[in-house]
């Protein structure tokens, strides 16, 4: 790894916590980066995990400082969201490198997609049904488990249709995204699907993000990361799928 590339991923890292703080979808920037930096992309998948785990961590953190607790509303709805994250991340990790880096750049065409309209959240306290909340959830847990680009965006979407404010929603998805990365990660370490240098040089910027990203989720300033984002993931996702380059 050349030095240029290690202050791309601190960087690119500490937007990406950013970003993921704030809303969602900071790994479509930081999975890509990986592959850039050399690493194949079933392990930079399973790399980038170690700074979303430091990143919730330390955004978890900032919001519980800022009045934000979400781990007692998250409790209701982490089993069908550790289950999920299990069997989404055991399917994953038997993908191949080149089939992987095929089926994360079309899954970001959506995902940039929902980045550019912005979710209409629900502010009325609507509600779903315990067994529908708990199948939502199953289903994120997969997604976040297998991918988890983008997760941050649906797990807002689902929270506030179950009724919680925006502001509450991010406390929550912090929370529930650490739980599905302390239970997807271990299977990328067993398959050895981590490479550590990259993924602790990510972790450092990832880390700085998740704390500046929490203060920035309570104040407000989501429209210009989100500008951004979208850009950059659609150049990178144009990369991925061979598009030029």
């Amino acid at each position: 790894m050349t030095w240029w590339q290690a202050l791309l991923l601190v960087f690119g890292g500490t937007f990406a916590g950013i970003i993921n703080s704030v809303a969602g979808g900071g790994s479509t920037l930081t999975v890509p980066l990986l592959v850039l930096a050399g690493v194949p992309g079933n392990i930079a998948n399973g790399s980038n995990r170690v700074g979303v785990l430091t990143s919730n961590l330390a955004a978890a953190t900032s919001f519980r400082r800022l009045g934000f607790d979400g781990l007692a509303p998250a409790l209701p709805i982490l089993f069908p969201i550790v289950a999920g994250s299990l069997m989404g991340s055991l399917a994953i990790s038997r993908l191949t490198d080149e089939t992987f880096e095929t089926v994360f750049g079309l899954l970001m065409i959506p995902l940039i997609i929902f980045s550019i309209r912005k979710p209409k959240f629900k502010t009325d306290g609507a509600t779903w049904s315990r067994p529908v909340t708990i199948a939502v959830f199953f289903a994120i847990g997969i997604y976040g488990g297998a991918v988890q680009a983008g997760v941050g965006l649906v797990l807002l979407a689902a929270l506030t249709r179950a009724g919680f404010d925006l502001v509450t929603a991010n406390s929550i998805k912090v929370i529930i995204t650490f739980t599905v990365t302390c239970i997807a990660l271990p299977v990328f370490i067993w398959n050895g699907q981590v490479d550590w240098i990259p993924a602790l040089i990510l972790a450092v910027g990832f880390t700085a993000g998740g704390w500046l990203g929490a203060h920035v989720a309570v104040r407000g300033g989501e429209r210009l990361i989100r500008i951004v984002m979208v850009l950059a993931s659609i150049a990178l996702a144009a990369k991925l799928l061979g598009l030029f380059g």
